[in-house]
């Protein structure tokens, strides 16, 4: 009897047998998927996340922001979403969201650009998102480096993040976090 996979199946299959394979090449991240709980999307951490929500200002509105992170080696992953009254407050949030995220580390961005990504596992077409590459000081006199991307799909906003000392982070794990973030 043969069995059937769909497509969306076999993705994910292959998504996480590539996680293993990466993951005992470096025993310190132990990738595992998460589903949000509170927004819709889907993504990788190498270690058990936790999850924070608090209150924040984005250009004068109010939401609950839900942060899902986890650290390694004094690296810390972290997605953060929140829902907005509508797309278009959504999408303007986003500049807030980078400048807040920049002003947290007193840093400066290094480089930028806008890409696309699949809106959704499900459904055809792409959505816009903008990354950055930030450094600043840390308490000891060491460098810090911020990998981030910023998106908004309809009312939700997500903010991509990877920080910690700019000698420990590799350009490799930032390019599996991000890309292991998916939509619903």
């Amino acid at each position: 009897m043969a069995m059937i996979f769909s497509p969306t199946h076999l993705r994910n299959t292959i998504f996480i047998a590539s996680l293993f394979l990466l993951s005992a090449c470096s025993p310190k991240y132990d990738w595992r998927e998460v589903r949000s709980e509170t927004a819709p999307y889907m993504v990788a951490l190498p270690t058990k996340p936790t999850t924070h929500t608090r209150e924040i200002d984005l250009k004068g509105i109010p939401v609950s922001m839900t942060m899902v992170a986890s650290e390694v080696d004094d690296i810390t992953f972290a997605v953060g979403s929140a829902e907005l009254p509508d797309a278009v407050q959504a999408q303007v949030s986003l500049a807030a969201m980078k400048t807040a995220m920049v002003n947290n580390i007193g840093g400066t961005i290094r480089q930028e650009k806008v890409l696309t990504m699949l809106q959704s596992m499900n459904a055809p077409g792409t959505v816009a998102l903008t990354e950055i590459e930030a450094s600043g000081p840390t308490s000891n006199g060491q460098k810090r480096v911020l990998f981030a991307r910023f998106l908004a799909k309809e009312k939700h906003v997500y903010q991509l993040v990877v920080i910690g000392p700019e000698k420990s982070v590799s350009r490799d794990v930032v390019t599996i976090f991000f890309s292991s973030f998916k939509l619903n």
